[in-house]
Parts: structure tokens; sequence; C-alpha cells
């Protein structure tokens, strides 16, 4: 029975998850609520946004379930108490255990049979440069350079018709669980002809586009390595998919960390005004007034020299590092609540000058009643569409930290880290271009479905963009009809 190890981020994301089911539940019973989330998923692009989040977050749970194995007792040994392997691992690495144990020497390419970098053999008695085959990409083949093209080709198309064939499995399990009017035949017929109030054709296309590209890498994984090897022979697809889960909780837990204080301040200062006011204006516009970067490395520092000063407190490598990036989360929250805290006291002020508010202040609600009943729901939307927004931005936080060194620990996999360890790749001869790219074509297709399903949920939640929008929009039907 393997021993289960509880990270410190473990626990945040799965805290997370059951107050995001927590709060699906809640919104389903709210008509209003519901119908500004329907409204969010009825835009495509947010819908599509929302479908490939959802995709990362599995990613991201699964990888954040660690255990450490049960070793087996030694032969002849007498029975002693279980012994556990030092090694940390996850469901995630279970599931790609194939890319964790086909590690080469070095570099090697995309697809490739042979290592990136040349060895001086002997061949027919003299001295060569050859780059030499590989331990663990295309193995199998017994003649590489005439079998390698078919067998490439013939694994893509079986991994888009497995991928294609259980995205249609899922889809057409989805449809029957969908609740309307009709058997499958006709939900199903709604569907394809965009008929829907969501326009769930688009979720299906996305969801079939991921798994036909699921389908393929997990074809050529056992045999290839879809993404090529770094310097240290490990697979880079391994690496950039283990990096969504440290992106997902620098972008998460970071902003949360950021509500406590934003939420309370701002509420304050817009309320009470006077000195409560003054006296919180002066210290966000102190942090505001330091370079982000240099606070945050600063702290950071701090944070690393406690470590260092503290080795007793971890039993495995892992936990050390999950230690920083948790302490990571804490310091850009703490760094990063004067923009949310500056935005919430401007809506304070005005809202505190409603009929309602002096209603209430003139029959006696206490303060802390009128700020928790009355105004603080009115500005959890403006909470809402920043905390997305800001996701993205803590996402990229991260890259440039890790990329000046003041990040995550260097053993932790990240986009930040792949992308400054592939400062030297990028400027040898030849250039070793796949660890870098594939960082950032991972990190640039988080940041824009995280920003895409940002401005679904500002559309839908702030009352102001859904009264400008159709405004401007009658204004130009009307402009046309007149110069017609």
């Amino acid at each position: 029975m393997p021993k289960l190890v509880l990270l410190w981020t473990d626990i945040a994301i799965w805290l997370l998850v059951c107050a995001l089911i927590a709060y699906a539940l809640y919104a389903r019973r709210q008509p209003d609520l519901a119908s500004t989330w329907r409204k969010v998923f009825a835009d495509k692009a947010a819908l599509a946004s929302g479908v490939v989040l959802a995709a990362c977050l599995l990613l991201t749970l699964a990888d954040s379930l660690h255990f450490r194995s049960l070793l087996p007792p030694a032969p002849g040994a007498p029975a002693a108490a279980p012994a556990y392997d030092v090694r940390v691992r996850s469901l995630l690495d279970v599931v790609l255990r194939d890319l964790v144990d086909s590690r080469e020497s070095t570099y090697s390419r995309p697809l490739a049979y042979v290592g990136f970098t040349k060895e001086s053999q002997d061949v027919d008695g003299k001295t060569l440069r050859v780059a030499p085959r590989l331990v663990h990409g295309g193995a199998h083949l017994t003649d590489p350079a005439a079998q390698w093209a078919g067998d490439v080709a013939r694994r893509i198309v079986l991994g888009l018709v497995w991928g294609i064939a259980a995205a249609a499995i899922v889809c057409a399990l989805f449809v029957a669980l969908l609740p309307g009017e009709g058997g499958w035949r006709a939900k199903a017929g709604a569907i394809w002809r965009g008929e829907t109030q969501i326009p769930w054709r688009v979720a299906a296309f996305t969801l079939t586009f991921l798994f036909a590209l699921g389908g393929v890498i997990y074809s050529l994984m056992g045999y290839y390595h879809p993404f090529g090897t770094d310097v240290t022979g490990n697979d880079v697809l391994l690496q950039t998919l283990k990096s969504i889960r440290t992106a997902f909780v620098i972008g998460t837990l970071a902003t949360l960390a950021t509500l406590p204080f934003a939420v309370v301040l701002g509420i304050m200062a817009g309320y009470l005004k006077g000195w409560a006011d003054e006296a919180i204006q002066y210290v966000y516009t102190l942090l505001s007034s330091i370079p982000n970067i240099l606070l945050i490395a600063a702290l950071v520092l701090m944070v690393q020299v406690f470590i260092d000063t503290h080795p007793d407190m971890f039993e495995t490598g892992v936990e050390r590092a999950d230690v920083k990036l948790f302490l990571l989360c804490v310091v850009l929250g703490v760094t990063g609540w004067p923009g949310l805290c500056r935005l919430l006291r401007g809506e304070t002020l005005k809202l505190r000058e409603l009929e309602y508010v002096q209603a209430a202040n003139a029959f006696g609600v206490s303060n802390a009643r009128i700020m928790v009943r009355h105004i603080f729901p009115n500005v959890a939307h403006l909470m809402l569409i920043v905390t997305v927004l800001d996701f993205s931005t803590l996402i990229l936080y991260e890259a440039v930290l890790s990329y000046v060194g003041v990040g995550v620990d260097p053993s932790m996999n990240s986009f930040g880290g792949m992308i400054n360890f592939s400062r030297n790749e990028m400027s040898r001869d030849p250039i070793v271009w796949w660890p870098f790219s594939a960082a950032f074509a991972f990190m640039v297709a988080l940041v824009l479905a995280v920003n895409l399903f940002a401005d679904g949920v500002r559309d839908a939640f702030d009352p102001r963009s859904r009264a400008y929008r159709p405004r401007k929009l009658q204004e130009k039907l009307l402009s046309a009809t007149t110069n017609a």
C-alpha cells in the first residue's frame, strides 16, 4: 500500500475544487446567477476556452495526488517496518510512466530515433562523428531509415482515429444526459444545427480536437519522444504537462491570496472614509510605488533563506519545493492586492450614497452589517472579473520570476523554468528549439484560454458592458439604415 503524501498545494487545490463544486450547486439554485452563467457559456469563445481549462484542471488534479511507493522487503531479511521509496510520484506520473521511464542521455529532436549530439564511433576502422541510436525513442525499429516515416504516420493516424472515437463516445453520453425535449437524435440534431441556447457544437469540436491531439500523443509516447528531450535526456512533453499544474497553482492560490486584503480594506476605505480611508490609501500607494518585481524578488529570497536554514522540516525534495511554491503564492497575493483594493474603494464610494444604504444607516444598522449585507454583494461581480483577469497575469509573473531565478524551485517543472533553461539552448549552433517552443506554445494556449474565458465572464457579470454593447450595436444599425 503506497504512502499518501499531502503537499500544501495539493490540499489547497482540492479545497478549491470542493469550493468550486459548492459554488456551482449554489449558482444552480439561484435563477439570476444561473442565468448569468448561461450568458457566459453562450459566448462561443468562452465556452471553447472553458473546455480547454477543464482539461488543464483534470491534468492538475491528476498531478495533485502524490504518494511514495512501498518498497519490497529484502530477501531473507527479518520482518520490519515498511519502507517507502524516497521519490514522490503523482497519479499523472503513473499515467505517463512511459515518458517518465524513457530517459535518454541528452538532447534528441521530436520523434527522432537518434541523438541530437554526435559522438565519435569506430566505423570500418575509421573514427567518425555519428548520431547514436536512442535507448527508448524508436528502439522498436529494426531498420530506422526505412521504417521510421511509415511507423510515425501509422501511429499518428491510429491516434487520430482512437481520439475521435473517444470524443464521439463522450459527446454521445453528454447528449444523452443533456436535459431537453425529444429523444437523443432530436437533441443531437439541434446541437449540430446550432439551435441550442448554449453553443454545444463549439464545445464538441473543441473536445474532439483535444481528444484527437491526446490520442496522437498517447499513440506516440510509448515509442518516441513527441516533443524531444532536454539536456539531461528527460522528456519535454512530460515537463510541459507537469508545468500546467504549477501555472494553475500560481494563478489560483496567488489570486485568492489577494482577496482578503483587497476586499476588506477596499470596502472599509470606501465606506468609512476619514482616517481609515487615508491610512489604507497610504498603504496601497506605498506598495504601488515599489516595483513589483523587485519587491517580490526580495520577499522570495527571504523565503529561500528560511527554507535553506531549516532543512530538517522537509522529508523529501518535493516537499521542500512545494513549500517554496506555496509561499511564492502568498508573496504574490500580499503584494498584488492594491489594484483590486483601489477599484473596490471607488465602487464603494458610489454605493454608500445610494438610497438603500442611506436608509439602512438611518435605521441604525451597524457599519459592519451594511458593508457585509449591502456593499459586498454589489461589488462581488468586480471581484470575480478581476480574479479571472489576474489569473493569466500571475502565470506570466511566474514565467518572469523563474526566468530571473527567483521563481519556483529548479527541481519543479514550470513554464518559466523551461524558458530559463532554454536561454543557452537557443544560442547554440545548431539551435535546440523544441524545449522553448513547447513551453511557449502551451503557456500561450493556457493564457489565451484564460483571457477569452475572462472576457466572457466580464461581459456577463458587468452590467455596464451588457448595457453598452447592445446600445452601440443599435446605433450602428440605425446609422446604416439612415445612410441607406
